[in-house]
């Protein structure tokens, strides 16, 4: 097997600056430098990407960055021990101890392995305390491949325990199929002697269940220890996953509590035991992504939180769980198979508003497949066969639906073949983009009660639409199908009727509750004001509507794919059910907030041209990227630009986006697609001026950023100063 780790990328004793950025910057170019990666933009990104969705930092002084990128070509591990110690996000202080691990998209388990079980010895004290005395990088090498098990010869075929070299106690105990990689002795928690009945069920691929063996915990004096499962899962699944489950068992042996864990991670996931769950007094969630087949879980007393705290506070989740066991009126696994609402409310403290911002987010995300197929067939459709097409009967003239009416391929209508697959590319795009709404409901529900809200969600997006309620609707009728459904939930039932309340009883109640609702109460009211705000959409002009243009496109550059920039985005999205040609203003929306959001990229890649000084060599290369990217209306491009220097990319982001959502709005030029940039050029009615707008915006933004990075006595881009 091909080295983990070598000498050339040991780092000791450095200073590589006082931020997270800058430690994983020079450790991504170590990797690239020693040839394991094939470029560091996109291994950064993506390292950068995972550090943002958690933070990184584990007890100890200990940071494990880490991402699966395409760029990697050999999984790597490259270490830094810094001098001084940078902030990483754990609550008992800076890391002094980095490594980064940087795993190819397509690892095989058997390196996943490797790369887990590095993690699990992260927590342990002792390899710690030997890391931070090694004297060489050889010396750091050495005890990596140590607790790697890749310096010794398996012994009966099996892949050794994962102890540190010359860590005293902390082999494996077998029982059966069961090794003891796991042990979680000194695992950072205080006591040693009830860690060491910890074990981990595995399976034939390396993974499983970490379990904590009551009956074997030192000093506890339970006569019949409770039961508890847990399940640790993370984005990656390469480090917190497992470190989170050996934090879990040691603090389960110290209690004398039999604690068994399913890991969720990248190195595979051997189920737990169905007889185990049944079992199961409650369970642990640690985790920062949707437990697989949760279903097998309902019903139990429920602790969740996010996989970190499983590490930062393992014991405190034990007690917890023990608590819920004993409590009748604790929060429960829902049933159905997937997360409910509330148990991701409090897996991550997350507030209503938060919940009901998160709802709302999935509900847009989920529909933009059916407007974006939908808008660009429609767009295609009028390509080949004309704007004639969405004209009324009235209008005396072939529209779609008389083209396609008694005819075939076959049996062409006298205006032609281009003309009749014109019609059929509009009356596929039109069914498609009549699903906004139900999608839209359909999935707001999804997102607070999981499965069963889903039918319920979609009969009240359909409701939505024969009360004429457009997209406020739908969002009021996917919130009441969401809550409703999560309510009838939480329902004590009897065991022989909680089969059912997913698929009968809840979408049945949920649906009626809801949708029954917007027929009888709330459907009018909000079909008045639909027809209130598009008649006000519909009649802005001149100030007005360069006002809206600036205000959409302030907010698209403002974070670059972050919370205000989804909402400009979700607004110009969510309207566009309601366009028309006699309606064209959510048109006009849509092509504001693409082209605002084409900016920022594209101002970043021209700046990085006109003061190339201003910005250091990754930043130029990304600089190259970002030109595609921000033709193709991927706002994100700029992200490496906004993250290196906030202060003052963002304001000429901002800038440069309300120059380009005004000119647009003042143009009145529509875009039919959601999504695409310059790409759907066809979508796009009066595309010079959009192409004008862009380019102005794209101007604006470079020539401010240059200006402030010039007048402003910027931080240097460049790369960290060694000490």
């Amino acid at each position: 097997m091909s080295e983990l780790i070598t000498p050339e990328l040991v780092t000791l004793d450095r200073n590589l600056g006082g931020s997270r950025d800058q430690v994983i910057r020079y450790l991504a170019e170590k990797v690239v430098a020693a040839g394991r990666a094939t470029g560091f933009d996109e291994l950064y990104a993506d390292a950068m990407a995972r550090e943002q969705k958690t933070a990184t930092g584990v007890p100890g002084g200990i940071a494990i960055p880490h991402c699966r990128s395409a760029a990697v070509t050999q999984a790597s591990l490259a270490m830094a021990r810094l001098q001084p110690a940078v902030d990483w996000g754990a609550k008992d202080g800076p890391a002094d101890i980095v490594f980064f691990i940087a795993a190819p998209e397509g690892a095989d388990q058997e390196h996943l392995q490797l790369l887990a079980k590095l993690a699990r010895s992260l927590i342990k004290k002792d390899f710690t305390a030997a890391l931070r005395s090694a004297e060489t990088p050889q010396a750091v090498v050495e005890l990596v491949d140590g607790a790697l098990g890749l310096d010794q010869q398996p012994e009966g075929g099996q892949a050794p325990g994962g102890a540190g070299a010359g860590e005293p106690g902390a082999g494996a105990h077998q029982a059966g199929s069961a090794s003891g990689a796991a042990a979680a002795a000194g695992a950072g928690a205080a006591a040693g002697a009830g860690a060491a009945g910890a074990r981990e069920t595995r399976g034939p691929d390396g993974s499983g269940a970490a379990a904590a063996d009551g009956a074997a915990a030192a000093g506890s004096g339970t006569a019949n220890p409770q039961h508890l499962v847990a399940v640790t899962a993370c984005p990656t699944g390469i480090a917190h996953t497992y470190m989170a489950a050996d934090s879990l068992a040691a603090a389960a042996a110290e209690r004398g509590i039999d604690l068994q864990v399913e890991t969720q991670g990248s190195a595979g996931s051997t189920p737990l035991d169905p007889e185990i769950i049944k079992n199961a007094d409650a369970v642990i969630f640690a985790v920062d992504v949707d437990v697989r087949d949760k279903g097998r879980f309902a019903g139990k007393p429920l602790v969740s939180g996010p996989v970190k705290r499983g590490i930062d506070e393992p014991g405190v989740m034990i007690d917890e769980a023990l608590a819920a066991a004993k409590d009748p009126n604790s929060r429960k696994v829902a049933g159905g198979g997937g997360d409910s609402g509330d148990e991701r409310a409090a897996a991550g403290g997350e507030s209503f508003g938060g919940q009901l911002k998160r709802a709302l987010l999935t509900g847009v995300s989920y529909m933009i497949p059916f407007v974006a197929g939908g808008g660009l067939l429609i767009a295609l459709g009028f390509l080949l066969g004309g704007y004639e097409l969405a004209l009324s009967d009235e209008a005396g003239v072939a529209n779609g639906d008389t083209l396609l009416a008694g005819t075939g391929i076959f049996d062409l209508p006298p205006e032609g073949l281009l003309a009749y697959l014109g019609a059929v590319f509009w009356k596929i795009g039109t069914i498609s983009l009549g699903f906004l709404v139900p999608a839209l409901a359909g999935y707001i529900a999804y997102a607070l009660a999981d499965r069963p809200g889903i039918a319920p969600g979609f009969t009240a997006g359909a409701v939505a639409l024969f009360m004429d309620a457009g997209f406020l609707g739908g969002i009021a009728g996917g919130l009441l199908a969401g809550y409703v459904a999560m309510w009838i939930g939480r329902w004590k039932v009897p065991n022989w009727l909680r089969g059912l309340m997913p698929v009968v009883i809840i979408p049945m109640l949920a649906s009626l509750i809801a949708s029954g609702l917007l027929l009888l109460v709330l459907g009018g009211p909000i079909a008045a004001l639909t027809l209130a705000l598009n008649d006000w959409l519909s009649g802005l002009t001149g100030v007005a509507a360069i006002g809206l243009g600036v205000i959409l496109g302030l907010m698209m550059g403002a974070d670059l794919g972050g919370p205000i920039n989804k909402v400009a985005y979700a607004f110009a999205v969510a309207g566009l059910g309601e366009a028309s040609f006699e309606n064209p203003a959510p048109w006009e929306i849509m092509a504001a907030v693409m082209a605002a959001g084409m900016v920022p990229p594209l101002g970043m890649a021209l700046a990085t041209v006109l003061d190339k000084r201003q910005f250091s060599m990754a930043l130029r290369e990304n600089g190259k990227a970002a030109w595609l990217l921000g033709a193709a209306f991927i706002s994100e491009g700029a992200i490496p630009f906004a993250a290196s220097d906030p202060l003052r990319v963002i304001p000429s982001t901002m800038l440069g986006g309300a120059v380009a959502g005004a000119i647009c709005m003042a143009a009145g030029v529509t875009s039919q697609a959601p999504h695409g940039g310059i790409f759907v050029f066809f979508a796009i009615g009066n595309v010079l001026m959009f192409i004008v707008a862009i380019l102005a915006g794209m101007v604006v933004t470079a020539l401010v950023l240059v200006g402030l990075k010039r007048t402003t006595a910027p931080k240097k881009a460049e790369e960290p100063v060694v000490a």
